[in-house]
């Protein structure tokens, strides 16, 4: 993180160049089941756009968690950094990225690390998270985030005041796009295809229920996690003492986070069924229809 953003209005949208989502995304889905995380670079642009033109894996860390490898790291960052200097490409760092597994990014680990982002690089630093197994489901699935002001505040003056769990991230609006040859490759592509890229008959696939039960799974994780956390102030409430500390509210108000995007997530998948369900029927009729004549 040795660049900062001079930016004097905040960032409004984020734009991504293609090759850089493709390198996120072949990171992360030959990295699965593991999660990894990687280093964005771009520059700051006019009308409060941020624009990340490369992106590169951070080193796997260590099973044994020894020190002097979290260091190789870093300096494999800052060598990285140099390199691409030196061959005219963006070098700025304008924030990093992580996979994620069915949505569920509301951790303490990525606050911290993402408030690391905006204290030590700048409040327009952002996080990209891109989520391989939705991706496989026909909808690519990459979105990023900051930490809202009222996260930041409470994190730097370190109280335990509450955030209502919907203000703790503010989502940012991501635009892909393309350099001119690229655009010309895939005109190009779909000019002389002969119709192969053209069915798209997966779109149809009404068997997706093992998608519902990972997020019903992962939900009743979660709410069992709140339900531990519920206890926790409980027993507090009840043995309080002038000498203790009451329990840190960001890991329930973080669950709480979670568990919305979740029943999001299923309400977002039940909308699209549901359209696929009706067109499903409308063509069961028609085939019914032209047999019976």
């Amino acid at each position: 993180m040795a660049s900062v953003i001079d930016a004097k209005q905040k960032v409004t949208a984020v734009h991504i160049d293609g090759l850089a989502v493709l390198k996120i995304v072949k990171h992360c889905q030959d990295s699965l089941p593991t999660m990894v995380t990687g280093s964005l670079l771009g520059l700051m642009v006019e009308n409060g756009v941020l624009e990340i033109t490369h992106a590169f894996p951070f080193p796997d860390q260590p099973k044994d968690g020894s020190g002097d490898d979290d260091m190789d790291g870093h300096e494999y960052q800052l060598e990285m950094m140099k390199m691409l200097r030196e061959i005219n490409v963006d070098n700025n760092c304008v924030g990093w990225y992580q996979s994620m597994l069915t949505g569920s990014y509301s951790t303490s680990t990525l606050v911290e690390n993402q408030q690391g982002y905006q204290t030590d690089l700048s409040p327009n630093a952002v996080v990209l998270l891109y989520d391989p197994q939705q991706t496989l489901k026909g909808n690519l699935v990459l979105r990023a985030y900051r930490l809202s002001s009222a996260c930041m505040n409470a994190m730097l003056k370190q109280n335990n005041s509450f955030i209502s769990p919907s203000k703790f991230f503010e989502e940012i609006p991501i635009h892909i796009k393309n350099n001119g040859l690229a655009n010309a490759l895939l005109y190009d592509l779909n000019a002389n295809d002969g119709g192969r890229f053209k069915c798209d008959y997966e779109q149809l696939d009404l068997e997706k229920d093992s998608y519902v039960e990972k997020n019903l799974e992962l939900m009743c994780s979660w709410v069992d996690d709140l339900a531990n956390e519920q206890h926790k102030f409980q027993y507090y409430a009840r043995h309080q003492k002038k000498d203790d500390d009451a329990p840190k509210r960001l890991e329930s108000l973080l669950i709480n986070h979670q568990i919305r995007q979740y029943c999001d997530q299923m309400d977002r998948f039940a909308g699209s069924n549901f359209g696929k369900l009706f067109l499903a029927k409308s063509l069961r009729k028609n085939d019914a229809t032209d047999e019976t004549k």
